[in-house]
């Protein structure tokens, strides 16, 4: 679906901006913190009688980034798969999107919600245009910088500056418009790493009063956000 433009937010001033980018990663260490406490899914995880849901953590991210987003779906009765073959995501697009297909494939999923934070929503849309897109409903994605982000190019790694707008993969994915539509973003009026924003045009854009990059997906209304549009199916589109 194309959502009508949405009136564009203010210029935060610079202090506003600062003070952002320092609770967003004061948050993120904090995550890392306890994942690093937590490192494994409970078993429960993967029990659950609505759609299958899939995570894709973004890059330098293990799963615990989005360990809130995991016990908010599964509560509500999603069963979530975790990548831990995805490592801390700094493989190719093309690779991690292998990854998900295989966890398609080897559990039967269909019906499947694939939730993806930053880099990992580039996955999932990469998995919207491959072999096993049949077996996924759509995409919830986080923060993704579906256009790229212009920081990226000063970035010190190569996995960073991948990110680039002009970098062919960004490039060849904004080229491809077919599965823009499966696709729900969920953007914040600002993120310190994509300053550009991750609006989607074709996409079902959804905005929050809540800035930052990490932080947002500890935000009860993004939580509440990803709930809903995770939808009540059951699992395996039965």
């Amino acid at each position: 679906m194309r959502t009508r433009p949405e009136p564009q937010p203010e210029p935060l001033p610079p202090l506003r901006r600062l003070g952002i980018h320092a609770s967003d990663y004061a948050w993120a260490v904090s995550s890392i913190w306890d994942g690093a406490r937590r490192p494994h899914p409970p078993e429960r995880f993967r029990r659950g009688d609505l759609a299958p849901v899939i995570l894709v953590p973004g890059v330098f991210e293990s799963w615990t980034m989005m360990r809130l987003i995991a016990e908010r779906l599964n509560r509500a009765g999603h069963p979530v798969h975790i990548l831990p073959e995805l490592r801390r995501n700094t493989a190719p697009v093309e690779t991690g999107a292998g990854l998900v297909e295989r966890c398609l494939r080897d559990n039967d999923l269909s019906g499947t919600v694939i939730v993806a934070h930053s880099k990992g929503g580039l996955i999932a849309k990469q998995v919207l245009l491959g072999a096993e897109q049949d077996r996924v409903a759509r995409v919830i994605a986080i923060a993704t910088p579906f256009a790229g982000s212009s920081l990226a190019r000063w970035m010190p790694t190569r996995v960073l500056r991948s990110l680039q707008p002009d970098d062919p993969g960004i490039r060849a994915l904004v080229a491809r418009t077919e599965a823009d539509a499966r696709i729900i973003s969920i953007h914040p009026p600002f993120d310190p790493h994509i300053p550009d924003g991750s609006r989607l045009d074709g996409a079902e854009n959804v905005p929050t009063a809540e800035s930052g990059h990490f932080r947002i997906l500890g935000s009860p209304e993004v939580l509440d956000a990803i709930e809903r549009l995770a939808g009540p199916g059951p699992a395996n589109g039965s």
